[in-house]
């Protein structure tokens, strides 16, 4: 049995596992309680598993808990709260950009590192940046507004 440190949503976590490789989703959700992070496809291509890693969008899927130790994680439980959420969960919240739900905490992720690296994205960068997101109710077009709406844009259109 083999101990990681992880530092997830700015706290300190110990966790065991017989397995190195395993993947951090699992020891995210089982270990930790945090559901945020979706099980999706597993093999990091729909994108409901996204986290940041130092502030990269990573798939928690495919990334072992080994790997992630002594990094910066941050799950969308990191984020904001219900009563005070972060600035991209309240545009997709304005722009209604769920319909299920399931890939939503992965495109907020994915939106959150796209406007830390890039503040003003245009359509196209929104859309390079969320490619790797899937989303099978067809909620694209609302998604991008609210990236456009995070990223200063009030009304979410571009």
């Amino acid at each position: 049995m083999s101990t990681f440190d992880l530092l997830v949503n700015g706290k300190q976590h110990r966790v065991d596992s017989w397995d190195p490789e395993q993947p951090l989703l699992y020891a995210l959700r089982n270990d930790l309680r945090l559901h945020g992070a979706k099980f999706g496809c597993g093999e990091g291509q729909c994108g409901s598993c996204t986290v940041l890693i130092d502030e990269r969008p990573v798939r928690a899927c495919q990334v072992s808990v080994a790997a992630a130790a002594g990094k910066r994680i941050t799950t969308i439980e990191g984020l904001g709260s219900s009563e005070q959420p972060h600035p991209v969960q309240a545009a997709f919240i304005a722009e209604q950009a769920a319909q299920c739900g399931y890939c939503t905490n992965g495109m907020v992720m994915s939106t959150v590192a796209l406007l830390r690296a890039t503040p003003r994205p245009s359509l196209e960068e929104a859309k390079t940046a969320l490619q790797g997101n899937l989303c099978r109710c067809g909620s694209h077009d609302r998604v991008l507004r609210a990236v456009q709406r995070a990223a200063g844009n009030t009304t979410g259109r571009s």
